[in-house]
């Protein structure tokens, strides 16, 4: 099996070197991935006459197969890799994660890690993004060594044929092994962002204050400029504990989400067009 895999916390996360240790059990694994974080880019793609700096780094350095940072979006770390390391742009899975923090409910919506699945979907690829519901760059990801294989061979061995745009979004929550309940298909959860400004204090980031998840972001402001920091407070505004991702995984089960990268709601479309 030819295997992508990208991320969108950059080439030096440590859920990336876990992803590709996993994935090295299944086939040949080729990593390009963002040369920085680029959290909540969804499918944003790297377009503009810029230069766009890509290097191969030394083989065993980063673990397993070919590793290639691109100073890009994870969306274009995608195209890159079909273009440039697969000879009939043919991966037989695109993998992306292990993502530092939860890309359950909305979050999913802004996901740079699952923007990258859904590019390789829209190329015709298998694809499946993986998250651990934890934003600290040194995060335990033993739970997701341990499972995640097994999830892994269930859904390849049971792809569906012929269903163009579907992806699959994995989160796993973060406690230790023996607490995790086990795995459920879940919906996507509903909920919403409030207060989503902050004035910029670097004394009250908390976890994030000395990750790398945001450290290249500094700037320098201008006279006049103040900064704010984006953050926010999440609403939930779903009530079905029974299937809602981001309630499950509060519960300490596993979500698997099945996605489709065709935004085209066949409902509606069946409703609208026998009324027009």
């Amino acid at each position: 099996m030819k295997i992508l895999i990208t991320n969108d916390d950059g080439f030096k996360a440590q859920g990336i070197h876990v992803l590709a240790n996993v994935m090295s059990q299944f086939g040949d694994v080729i990593v390009v991935a963002p040369k920085f974080h680029q959290s909540a880019m969804s499918t944003a793609v790297s377009l503009g006459v810029k230069q766009l700096a890509y290097k191969d780094l030394q083989p065993g350095k980063h673990g397993p197969g070919q590793w290639t940072y691109l100073d890009a979006t994870p969306a274009s770390c995608v195209k890159f890799g079909l273009e440039f390391k697969f000879e009939n742009r043919d991966p037989d899975l695109v993998v992306t994660g292990i993502n530092h923090g939860t890309n359950a409910s909305t979050a999913a919506n802004y996901s740079a890690t699952l923007g990258a699945a859904e590019e390789a979907v829209i190329n015709g690829c298998k694809a499946i993004g993986v998250s651990l519901c934890d934003f600290r760059s040194d995060a335990d990801f033993s739970a997701v060594e341990a499972m995640l294989p097994g999830i892994m061979k269930k859904l390849l061995d049971n792809w569906p044929k012929d269903y163009p745009g579907l992806y699959y979004n994995i989160n796993f929550p973060a406690i230790p092994l023996e607490e995790i309940k086990g795995v459920k298909v879940a919906r996507q959860g509903r909920g919403h962002w409030i207060k989503e400004f902050e004035p910029w204090d670097e004394s009250s980031l908390g976890v994030l204050n000395d990750s790398f998840l945001w450290q290249h972001y500094r700037v320098n402001l201008e006279e006049g400029e103040k900064a704010v920091f984006m953050r926010g407070t999440f609403v939930n505004d779903d009530t079905d504990p029974d299937t809602a991702d981001h309630l499950l995984l509060e519960q300490g089960w596993v979500t698997i989400v099945p996605f489709t990268a065709h935004l085209t709601d066949e409902t509606e479309f069946l409703r609208l067009s026998s009324l027009l």
